[in-house]
């Protein structure tokens, strides 16, 4: 193109934007406004996004505890040293930070030695070390040290719901039952005598599995330290309620079992996630027997997250004081968690899981628990990862609705070891 073809061509662009009202001008001449979008909100006004409301809500929250943490680490683990300008690091670690470092903890809680003194604190994290009742791949005796030890990733604040479990709660860890590996009924003992101990206490149970026939002994401890009646929502891709399998009581059982307590009445179990190529046709007569309440991955995306929820609670809490969740990780996408025992694909993804568990755990729990979860099988540890995630935001949705310690009074029984 000639020098002077090209000048054409600039003078013949110019004038098409100007008629067209770019570079700052419209049809007439005149300075046009800035072109402003308004099909979405501001991020600077707090009154149109939760993110910026979440950033002016984090200086209302109390630093108490974790003023009361640091200075305990600079006691016991001594000052650290001169060339550290940052005069909140001791010499050895203690408490939160690093994350690297440390002992594993639940979210580097306090480990209580002494379990008399459970009491003292709102809930306690007690791992169930057993896998005695599994039926196919096993591992899940390590669940509850996979789950320590990915705790240590996270900090006790949330930010997106203005919350920090560390001065707004307290949290111990109890450490790990004493389970039997060859003795499927003798666990089953420890395991009721653990969790009614600590809910006799007036203290919420936080159980890490473990597979889950630590369902049963887990409810029958919560039932025999209480005159009321307790309703259970189970999550799941399998039905879990079968009289036997392999003429044992495994982890297809737990809810055959739990049912037949007298203050456990079947009709307020409820059953979310059921389906796929897994539950056992055995299990089926039963459900139908009891007339349990059985949500399918169909009636999830039929109904809704929000729906099913709302169904569930209506269901558990029916005639019932205090409600319990066992939540099994093989009821999400076998893709997010291939660490645990029986895969299932098809299962809720990760947010839809979440948002399941915040939406039960905000009217209150009187104990809860995680199974199935098997580190051997895992990558990353990315299902002990979803499994504390369950766990942390339940207690965020209930100390966040205030529900936290609504079932306490419930347990109105004296302890009697089995």
């Amino acid at each position: 193109m000639s020098l002077s073809a090209a000048a054409h061509a600039r003078r013949c662009l110019t004038r098409s934007s100007r008629s067209l009202g770019l570079g700052g001008r419209v049809d007439d001449g005149s300075r046009r406004r800035p072109q402003r979008r308004h099909h979405h909100p501001d991020p600077f006004d707090p009154k149109l996004t939760r993110g910026w409301k979440a950033a002016l809500a984090e200086a209302d929250i109390p630093t108490t505890a974790h003023d009361a943490e640091v200075a305990r680490g600079l006691e016991l683990g001594l000052p650290g040293a001169s060339s550290i300008d940052d005069k909140t690091i001791p010499t050895f670690s203690r408490g939160e930070l690093p994350h690297f470092a440390g002992i594993n903890t639940f979210l580097k809680a306090p480990y209580l030695e002494d379990a008399r003194g459970v009491g003292a604190y709102d809930c306690a994290v007690v791992g169930v070390p057993f896998d005695g009742g599994c039926t196919y791949r096993p591992g899940t005796r390590f669940g509850p040290q996979g789950i320590r030890r990915i705790s240590a990733l996270y900090t006790p604040y949330n930010y997106e719901k203005g919350i920090d479990l560390r001065e707004q709660m307290t949290l111990c860890d109890i450490g790990d039952v004493f389970t039997i590996p060859a003795n499927i009924e003798k666990s089953f003992d420890q395991i009721s005598n653990a969790v009614a101990h600590i809910a006799s206490k007036g203290t919420m149970p936080i159980i890490l599995g473990g597979d889950h026939s630590i369902g049963y002994p887990t409810v029958r401890g919560l039932a025999s330290v209480t005159t009321k009646n307790i309703g259970i929502i189970h999550v799941d891709r399998h039905a879990d309620i079968q009289e036997k399998d392999l003429d044992e009581r495994m982890h297809t059982t737990p809810y055959f079992h739990a049912t037949a307590l007298p203050n456990v009445n079947p009709k307020n179990l409820v059953q979310i996630g059921i389906g796929g190529w897994q539950v056992p046709r055995p299990a089926v007569p039963n459900m139908v027997e009891r007339e349990t309440n059985i949500f399918t991955m169909d009636d999830i995306e039929h109904l809704g997250i929000e729906k099913v929820a709302e169904m569930a609670l209506e269901r558990a809490w029916d005639g019932c004081d205090a409600v319990y969740m066992s939540y099994d990780i093989d009821s999400i996408e076998a893709a997010f968690v291939p660490g645990t025992g029986w895969p299932e694909p098809g299962g809720l993804l990760p947010r839809e899981a979440l948002k399941l568990v915040g939406l039960v755990a905000k009217e209150g729990l009187c104990g809860m628990e995680v199974v199935e979860v098997s580190p051997p099988y895992d990558h990353a540890d990315i299902t002990s990862l979803m499994a504390l995630r369950i766990v942390v935001d339940a207690l965020g949705a209930m100390v966040s609705h205030g529900t936290l310690k609504k079932s306490a009074a419930v347990f109105d029984k004296e302890f009697v070891p089995i």
